[in-house]
């Protein structure tokens, strides 16, 4: 039997482990999904343990603390300089999914245009480069407390990626601003369960969205995500791209693929365990 993990700490909210285990029914894999809830002093020390795995997950606090455990690194996660998965074959290669997760839930649409951003840190650092790397002009918007990693950012991508457009605004000031944007993307925190009726920005956006991206997948459909179907926007909720990032870890194991229609079924079924 194959064995599988995920590493992280806390560890209580995670999907993971019910996703895996239809993605291995899926594929008619026989294997086992560990959950492994390492507090950060413990973390060296179950390095051997995980290297005699076939693979493993990695979630918060050590997708950056992995890397020099990794023999080698694929392109996204040299990229990004964070691993969620780890392939225990020929002494440990690491991945970024998240990157295809997010690019395999855009429904149909290409990210071009005028692309919104709210949010810089983590996951909003490669929203950003991809949407920067597919050509769009690239807008960061973000509180005062986190101008300085979106400045830094911006320079990041403008180095990186010649002729690239980001812009970085206060998210305090997009209501008074002109223009549409092709999507509005989610990249930050707010509106997570329990605190389901914040919103990340003013509403008053949406009119000027076409498409709306909320990387949160719990609750399944957030305020933003609401209010958006009711501007006219077209809306994809975060549990899309954790399905993908999850199925995309199973094709670097053991060269899984897996049919577009028996992934949104299973999105819909992780939405319902909500």
């Amino acid at each position: 039997m194959k064995r599988f993990a995920l590493i992280g700490y806390p560890l209580g909210h995670t999907m993971s482990p019910p996703i895996h285990h239809r993605l291995f029914e899926l594929s008619g894999l026989e294997a086992e999904y560990q959950v492994l809830q390492t507090p950060p002093e413990q973390f060296e020390a179950l390095w051997p343990y995980l290297r005699k795995l076939d693979g493993f997950n990695v979630t918060l606090p050590y997708k950056q603390r992995i890397l020099p455990f990794c023999a080698q690194l694929d392109e996204t996660a040299a990229r990004y300089q964070s691993v969620n998965t780890v392939d225990c074959k020929n002494g440990g290669s690491g991945y970024n999914t998240d990157c295809v997760g997010f690019l395999r839930s855009l429904p149909g649409a290409r990210l071009e245009g005028e692309v919104l951003i709210a949010g810089a840190g983590g996951v909003g650092r490669m929203f950003a480069i991809e949407a920067a790397r597919q050509g769009a002009c690239v807008t960061l918007a973000v509180r005062p407390s986190g101008m300085d990693k979106a400045l830094a950012l911006q320079g990041e991508i403008v180095r990186s990626l010649p002729g690239a457009l980001v812009r970085v605004t206060a998210l305090d000031r997009l209501p008074g601003e002109e223009g549409c944007y092709q999507w509005l993307i989610n990249a930050t925190p707010v509106g997570m369960y329990p605190q389901t009726d914040a919103m990340p920005l003013d509403p008053s956006v949406l009119s000027r969205c076409k498409n709306v991206f909320d990387a949160i997948y719990n609750p399944a459909q957030t305020k933003l995500m609401h209010l958006a179907q009711r501007a006219g926007c077209q809306v994809t909720g975060g549990m899309s791209m954790l399905v993908w990032q999850a199925a995309q870890a199973h094709w670097h194991w053991y060269g899984a693929q897996f049919h577009e229609a028996d992934v949104a079924i299973l999105i819909r079924e992780m939405e319902e365990r909500l």
